[in-house]
């Protein structure tokens, strides 16, 4: 499936900035089960950009503006080209090992109610009970197309009827480390949430399980299925915070207004 993706972020401010420092997660690189066509990133400012990558494996650039600045916007564009894979994540950026994405973190620290929500899934079977797993926790929730809360937790999330696919994946990811399952946050693009009337656009999260013998396997809450070739992956940690396709500082007073403008086409042509 060829991905066409143009993702156009844009903060205003209402005091002029003195200086602003962002860290974009914002580029997809190739795996085995997808080929990145072409990527363009562009400011619309001066801006020095340094490129990287951070303790995950995720590519990563680092964005200065020297004030004053009233406004910017990060756009990135192009094509990505996938092939099914049945959710199986083949030839990616590895260098931690599955283990460490047992690890608690504030946003994903389970109670007993989450606790208690993943025991109730009955399969002996790992692959099997991580396929009903995601298909409890999408039938559990409404789907909320707002603007995702910030900062909301897993446990602050289950306790909630409507939530956003953030939300969604925080739950399933922090459910399954209590089943002594390594799981992690996925950030990227998708048609998945975007293709209805009332979506608000954003990039879309996921969720991957590590399987024995079977290496990381995509979920997605949001839709109850694997992730699967209309999912175009970038980042990866241990929460939504981690996986943040725009995060840092500003130096200046006033308000930050954000309007985020994202458009994902998919076609059948490789």
């Amino acid at each position: 499936m060829r991905l066409a993706i143009d993702h156009r972020t844009t903060y205003r401010f209402t005091s002029p900035q003195a200086r602003l420092t962002q860290l974009l997660r914002l580029t997809p690189e190739d795996t085995h089960d997808q080929s990145v066509a072409g990527w363009h990133l562009h400011v619309d400012c001066d801006a020095r950009l340094r490129y990287g990558r951070d303790g995950f494996g995720n590519r990563t650039t680092m964005l200065y503006v020297e004030g004053p600045i009233d406004s910017i916007e990060i756009h990135v564009s192009g094509e990505v080209l996938t092939n099914r894979s049945h959710g199986i994540v083949h030839g990616g950026h590895e260098p931690l090992p599955p283990q460490l994405f047992l690890r608690e973190t504030p946003l994903t620290t389970p109670n007993a109610e989450i606790a208690s929500f993943a025991q109730t899934i009955d399969e002996s079977d790992p692959v099997a009970r991580l396929h009903a797993l995601n298909l409890a926790v999408h039938r559990r929730f409404a789907l909320c197309r707002g603007k995702p809360v910030a900062g909301r937790t897993a446990i602050e999330a289950f306790a909630e009827g409507e939530v956003s696919a953030r939300d969604l994946a925080q739950v399933f990811v922090t459910a399954a480390r209590t089943l002594g399952v390594p799981a992690r946050y996925v950030s990227g693009y998708s048609p998945a949430c975007v293709d209805v009337a009332d979506a608000r656009p954003a990039p879309h999260g996921w969720a991957e399980a590590h399987v024995p013998g079977l290496g990381w396997v995509a979920f997605d809450p949001c839709t109850g299925l694997c992730a699967d070739e209309a999912y175009a992956r970038v980042a990866v940690a241990l929460d939504s915070a981690g996986a943040a396709p725009v995060a840092g500082s500003r130096l200046g007073e006033g308000e930050e207004l954000l309007d985020v403008d994202l458009h994902v086409d998919r076609t059948s042509g490789q």
